[in-house]
């Protein structure tokens, strides 16, 4: 049996429901081989986080040198890289070992608002790792610190951060909409030549945590599975839609995850995809 193979390179959430902890359950669902490449490790829960610890960059580099000299990978995601230095070792790293199917989720802010990312290696990001990037996948905020906009509040504007975001030179942008005061969630893909609105009804479950990272590590995925682009961001999209909607209660008593297992058990009818 051949499985396709899926790394993170992102940071631990002690709290389960965002970093490596929902990219590996995520690629789980998905049918692929999840690995892991550690940037920082996090003490947070659904409340706060509470502190972070980067991981040294050349602990990151063996980490990646370990995962690809021996199983390789036929996708890979970012996710919290923590510093411009570990951004330039993942990204110089990826290059070297031809890792072609790359989403980039660039990471900011935590969901309370926490400072995960600092200006130099937001930097890094749009110089070194932008331009390898199947697909780069900012939310709102995101997006506005990348094209430097005031306010993205349309789809006009979303489209026109990934027009901006795109120049950094990946080869799709998808701005997510999470962010945006409509009835609607809507997500816009933009590849250079055509741009495709995902539209789905919000939920009102508030328990949303670790949203970006599912719907990245979903992407990363489907390509590693051979979909294409547009693919990939509607089966990953429809994925979080129903992990959202499906909600998990009692898990602890601030912004709860997502039920990565929802359309396994039916929950919301979609089945796998």
């Amino acid at each position: 049996m051949v499985v396709p193979k899926v790394l993170t390179v992102a940071g631990s959430d002690s709290g389960g429901g965002a970093g490596i902890q929902a990219d590996l359950k995520t690629f789980q669902e998905f049918g692929t081989y999840g690995m892991s490449v550690l940037t920082a490790v996090t003490a947070q829960n659904t409340l706060e986080v509470r502190a972070v610890y980067p991981m040294a960059a050349d602990a990151v580099e063996a980490q990646l040198r370990a995962v690809l000299d021996d199983i390789g990978a036929d996708a890979a995601k970012t996710g919290m890289l923590a510093n411009g230095e570990i951004v330039r070792h993942v990204a110089g790293l990826l290059d070297e070992y031809g890792v072609r199917q790359l989403v980039v989720d660039p990471v900011m802010l935590s969901k309370g608002g926490t400072p995960l990312l600092n200006e130099e290696a937001i930097g890094a990001l749009k110089e070194k790792l932008f331009p390898l990037a199947r697909i780069v996948t900012p939310n709102i905020p995101e997006a506005c610190k990348l094209a430097g906009m005031d306010e993205i509040a349309t789809p006009a504007q979303m489209e026109e951060a990934a027009r901006a975001i795109y120049r950094f030179g990946p080869q799709a942008v998808l701005v997510k909409g999470g962010h945006l005061r409509a009835d609607e969630a809507a997500d816009l893909l933009y590849d250079g030549k055509k741009t495709v609105l995902f539209r789905s009804p919000r939920s009102a479950n508030p328990h949303t945590h670790g949203t970006g990272c599912t719907l990245s590590a979903a992407i990363a995925a489907g390509l590693a599975g051979g979909k294409d682009a547009e693919t990939a961001v509607r089966d990953a999209k429809r994925y979080v839609d129903a992990a959202i909607r499906s909600g998990l209660a009692g898990i602890g008593s601030g912004i709860g995850p997502l039920d990565h297992a929802a359309w396994r058990r039916g929950k919301e009818g979609i089945g796998a995809v």
